[in-house]
């Protein structure tokens, strides 16, 4: 008895049909989460009160860093809990959500418009996805010469916790202006207010364990809460970096162009780790499972991912994870040209194959 086989497609097949394939994998297990949350919040706060602790101060800071990373992996919870993916209830995804956001200092109501709504609808289309978005040649020499150091500063590839710091999350985030924000929700403020709150606890409570301790609050407050909160910030602008900029990976500047190139596969990378990094991560990193559907949870994603690959070999960007691989596509991915569908240094020389030749566009 022979099995009919299918032949793996030439294309991307339309994101209609993909999810049709991810339909069986979407499952939620509202008791999975629940342990999940409960798993990283007793972590955060057992790193927390090491950081407090222990002695000599390089282990704080080794703590303080750990803690960090903690905060990340609760991030990720909340990012699930605000596709409502987490778990199978509308009202505890939004309530899990702001829970795990607070270490940090997320407002869940202003995520969900910026991530849900504009990164995920317009991954990669300049103009509308904000995150990690290249100028063109002209945009950058057209910069005050400050903002022309700043951005080099960010894409060295030493900085993405400065650009996620300024460029998001006191931009966009924290109480933003009706320039960075135009709409005006009360929840905004609210959401605002309830971060601003718990970061007011976490540094009353720092300072108050540094009396009970006989240590410095100066320093305390710096490795229980500056340290965490710096390390988080360059931990997420890694991420969403790595995650949509390659040099495989276009930028689109019109949306018929953008549409046309199935983005939800072929803006997104999926990055690789010889080590258990891709679950410390709660495998965010199998991303093009997620672009494509968002429905599917954290904790079925890399099953997700694997289908997508034996389904589509060749069409998903795959990328083994290395610092020089990094560092070579900071020193890279610097400006895109839209004309040739390229990226270029900072002189409009391509670094990447032009996908549109000199006077073919």
């Amino acid at each position: 008895m022979t099995t009919a086989t299918t032949s793996p497609p030439t294309a991307i097949p339309h994101r209609k049909v993909i999810r049709e394939w991810m339909a069986p994998i979407t499952a939620r297990s509202t008791p999975w989460a629940l342990t999940l949350v409960a798993f990283d919040t007793v972590l955060f706060a057992a790193s927390l009160a090491a950081t407090v602790l222990v002695r000599p101060a390089w282990l704080q800071l080794l703590f303080a860093l750990f803690t960090g990373f903690v905060i990340g992996r609760l991030f990720i919870l909340g990012h699930d809990a605000c596709h409502q993916s987490f778990t199978d209830h509308r009202r505890l995804n939004r309530w899990l959500g702001r829970f795990v956001f607070l270490p940090s200092l997320t407002p869940y109501s202003l995520w969900d418009v910026g991530h849900n709504v504009v990164h995920h609808g317009y991954t990669n289309l300049k103009g509308f996805d904000f995150v990690w978005q290249p100028h063109t040649l002209e945009e950058y020499r057209a910069l005050p010469p400050a903002r022309r150091v700043l951005e080099r500063v960010y894409r060295s590839g030493w900085a993405p916790w400065l650009y996620y710091l300024v460029e998001i999350w006191w931009t966009k985030m924290l109480f933003p202006n009706k320039r960075a924000m135009p709409t005006r929700r009360a929840i905004f403020w609210k959401d605002g207010l309830l971060v601003t709150g718990f970061a007011a606890v976490w540094i009353a409570g720092l300072v108050a364990a540094a009396v009970a301790t006989d240590q410095s609050a100066l320093w305390l407050v710096t490795v229980g809460f500056v340290v965490p909160f710096v390390f988080w910030n360059g931990m997420i602008g890694f991420v969403v970096y790595v995650h949509h900029t390659h040099p495989q990976i276009d930028w689109y500047e019109d949306k018929a162009s953008w549409a046309a190139a199935q983005p939800f596969v072929s803006t997104t990378v999926h990055l690789t780790f010889k080590t258990m990094m891709g679950a410390a991560l709660h495998h965010i990193m199998e991303h093009t499972a997620h672009h494509v559907d968002m429905s599917v949870p954290l904790y079925r994603l890399k099953r997700a991912q694997k289908l997508l690959e034996e389904r589509m070999p060749g069409l998903i960007v795959i990328q083994p994870f290395s610092w020089r691989w990094y560092f070579d596509t900071a020193r890279r991915c610097k400006l895109y040209d839209h004309a040739a569908r390229c990226w270029t240094d900072y002189r409009g020389r391509p670094t990447s194959r032009p996908q549109v030749q000199a006077g073919n566009a």
